[in-house]
């Protein structure tokens, strides 16, 4: 039996009609990427819901660099926490932001009662390499430099990220294992581990918005012409470890018509191998981004409902 979309979804895409695609770029453009992707993401978090009970305090986070990078503190009004999450915003290694997330990272604190810090850790082609999973493995460590003010358990603390960002989760997973942070979880929604996924399948060609091209571009961003080679770091690149013994357990989800499918199985399998507990969800039907369509389906609220129920495990 062929792909096809999930009914709702296709509903969703047909009435979004043109907007719902993003325009064709030049591979490789990563700034004329940047723009049509910030736009959005802007647009997306629009979708989330308000959370009118959730607080928000901006920090600045000291980075191995001597500088300092913004982050922002989301906490439930009344809520006693205990854990608590490092969120890493999507946009494909060059785009995205804190604020271009604000609501969505604000409805899972509302939902849930997790208090999360949400970093905007700076993006290739300026800032290449491991930068990216540096910032933001720094803002999990001082988190925990910070927990028992925050009324957070620094062993109850996990990263989490969607897309690119999901990618950057992985990264600090890797990170932090080497490092002996204490890491609890590492939730990855349709997570971006892999440089080596630039050409096209021709069976899902037909259903991404986020396409090879546009994959190529955010990876040759963050590591220029060591793309594909056995030059890149493993904490850049995922899913190039070798070794996945230490890690923290996982919840991964992506839908079956997601470029990063084939990535976050091989992910929750090299886990399994390693004897690491993994959550692994394949959404039938379902595309990149899903979620985050301007109406609920009732594959995007069974996901939701699973990363709740995974988030109040911490």
């Amino acid at each position: 039996m062929p792909f096809t979309l999930d009914p709702e979804v296709a509903a969703l895409l047909a009435a979004a009609g043109p907007q719902a695609e993003l325009p064709t770029t030049v591979r490789g453009d990563a700034i004329s990427l940047r723009e049509i992707g910030n736009r959005n993401l802007a647009l997306a978090d629009t979708t989330a819901p308000e959370a009118p009970n959730v607080e928000r305090e901006d920090i600045d986070v000291p980075v191995p660099d001597g500088t300092s990078i913004p982050a922002r503190w989301y906490a439930k009004a009344g809520s006693d926490p205990g854990s608590a999450v490092v969120y890493a915003h999507g946009g494909g290694m060059i785009c995205g932001s804190v604020a271009v997330y604000d609501r969505l990272v604000a409805s899972y604190v509302e939902k849930s009662g997790v208090p999360f810090l949400s970093v905007d850790y700076r993006l290739s082609p300026e800032y290449p390499g491991t930068t990216l999973v540096d910032d933001t493995h720094a803002a999990l460590k001082w988190l925990i430099a910070h927990a028992t003010e925050r009324g957070v358990d620094p062993h109850r603390v996990a990263i989490m990220g969607d897309s690119g960002g999901g990618g950057v989760a992985a990264g600090v997973a890797v990170a932090a294992r080497d490092a002996g942070t204490p890491l609890a979880m590492q939730i990855l929604v349709y997570p971006m581990l892999d440089d080596r996924n630039t050409s096209a399948d021709p069976q899902l060609a037909p259903f991404v918005g986020w396409t090879w091209d546009d994959n190529y571009t955010g990876w040759h961003a963050l590591l220029g012409d060591d793309i594909g080679t056995e030059e890149v770091s493993p904490y850049a690149v995922p899913a190039r470890i070798s070794d996945y013994r230490g890690l923290p357990p996982a919840f991964v989800d992506c839908g079956e018509l997601d470029i990063f499918r084939d990535e976050s199985v091989a992910w929750a399998s090299r886990l399994w191998a390693a004897g690491i507990s993994c959550e692994l969800h394949i959404r039938p039907g379902s595309v990149h981004g899903y979620d985050r369509l301007p109406s609920e389906t009732a594959i995007a609220s069974g996901a939701w409902a699973d990363r709740l129920r995974v988030l109040g495990t911490l």
